[in-house]
This record gives C-alpha cells, sequence and structure tokens, in this order.
C-alpha cells in the first residue's frame, strides 16, 4: 500500500514537472530545454588551429578577392557618421575596422569582435600604429556576439554569418547588441546551386533568403539589398532592429 501511495507522490511531481515545462519549451522554440545544435561544428577550427594572424593576410586582404577589391565602396554604403558607434563581428585581421575608425571619428567608437584571440592582439597592434584610439577588441564566444546591451548602432558581418555555429542564440545576442533603431549590414555568398562555385556550395549552409528568414525569425526586419559594383559572388543587405 505504501509502495503505491509513493508511485502515485511521484507519478504527481513528474506530471507538476511536465506541466511547467511544456510552456518553457514553448516559449524557447523547438530547441526546447536542450539548447541549439551547432549549424556546422568545426568550422572555425582552422583559424583556430592556426591562429597567427599575419598568416591570414594574403587570404583575407588580397587584390583577387572580391571584398577587398570594393571594400571602400562597401563602408561608403553603410553610411556611418562621426560619433556612431559600430561593431565589425568577424574582424578577421582588420581590413576594414581601421576605416571604420575613422568614419566615426574620436567622438565615435568602434568593436573589432573576433573568436581568435591572436587576431584581435593583431588588431590592436594595427589600429594603434595608425594611431586609432577609439577601437576596443571584444573576444567573442560561438554563441555570442559579446557585446554590451544597446551598445552600437551598426553591425558589420562580412563573410563571417555562415561561419556561425550557433545562428538563434548568436543572433538573440545581436538583437542585445543593437539599439533600437540600428542596423545590421550583411555581406555574405550567394548560394545558387548551379550558379554558385562548388567551394561556395559545399562551405556555405544557406542561401539569402534562409538567412533573412534566420534574422526576420529573431525580429530583425528586412530594410533591403544593396547594389555594390564589383559585388558579384556576395551580396549586401541590411536589417533593422524595429
Amino acid at each position: 500500500m505504501n509502495a503505491l501511495k509513493n508511485h502515485n507522490k511521484y507519478a504527481t511531481s513528474a506530471a507538476r514537472l511536465m506541466v511547467l515545462c511544456v510552456p518553457i519549451m514553448l516559449l524557447t522554440g523547438c530547441q526546447g530545454l536542450f539548447g541549439e545544435r551547432s549549424a556546422n561544428p568545426g568550422i572555425n577550427a582552422h583559424y583556430k588551429k592556426n591562429p597567427e594572424a599575419e598568416t591570414w593576410i594574403p587570404r583575407f586582404e588580397r587584390e583577387s578577392r572580391e571584398i577587398f577589391n570594393v571594400r571602400h565602396e562597401i563602408v561608403s554604403a553603410m553610411n556611418i557618421t562621426p560619433g556612431m558607434s559600430v561593431a565589425d563581428v568577424g574582424a578577421g585581421t582588420g581590413l576594414f575596422t581601421g576605416m571604420f575608425a575613422e568614419k566615426v571619428g574620436p567622438t565615435g567608437k568602434v568593436y573589432a569582435v573576433d573568436v581568435v584571440p591572436k587576431f584581435l592582439s593583431y588588431i590592436e597592434q594595427r589600429t594603434a600604429k595608425d594611431g586609432y584610439k577609439n577601437v576596443t577588441t571584444v573576444l567573442c564566444d560561438e554563441d555570442s556576439v559579446s557585446l554590451p546591451e544597446s551598445s552600437v548602432d551598426i553591425m558589420f558581418i562580412c563573410d563571417t554569418y555562415h561561419h556561425f555555429e550557433y545562428p538563434t542564440r548568436s543572433l538573440q545576442s545581436i538583437w542585445k547588441a543593437v539599439r533600437p533603431g540600428g542596423i545590421v549590414f550583411v555581406v555574405d555568398f550567394h548560394r545558387i546551386p548551379g550558379v554558385s562555385l562548388d567551394w561556395i556550395c559545399k562551405h556555405v549552409r544557406g542561401s539569402l533568403e534562409d538567412f533573412r528568414a534566420e534574422f526576420e525569425t529573431a525580429g530583425f526586419e528586412f530594410a533591403g539589398q544593396i547594389e555594390i559594383a564589383g559585388l558579384n559572388e556576395n551580396y549586401a543587405v541590411r536589417y533593422r532592429r524595429p
């Protein structure tokens, strides 16, 4: 009899726990209480295995790279003004960081964000040599940009969003970091099977439409695609935090 009472007691407790858990799972989405799975496990491993920034400069900052060739046009399209706060997420060797520092001026602020500590050390040396005192480096996590709440007017993510292992959680952190009315400016590869290069289709996990759906699910508004002469493999788009 006592065993039956204990069984009923435990069954009742379990039922109450399920009642509590169901709303939580609904609120947190289909990942429930188990967290988000990596969208592309190990995609950033090669950067961490060979973290010396100097070895990546020939790859990131070369004439044959489309982004490098139109870097000035990209920055111009961002409409950065003095005094703004800009985050360069996936800053790498700092190709764009110094350009942003010049645009925001001494009253503005630039966050150089990356998951590789030696990239950030190199950016600190590079911007100090160029005389910029408005750059702060930020070591981020795989699932967060690790920036203060409402700290950014424009967040720049160039050829990096497809490297986000945990896009849902990362977008939540981006939402918090961008001020209401702020912009997320994304440059990434077109992924169109049969049109895009084979290595792009293998490396990049989603198309413009796929990534747009992720941003809009996170609450951002699509603010338009920007036509930049010289961008062919890549596209540039804006999202706005309402």
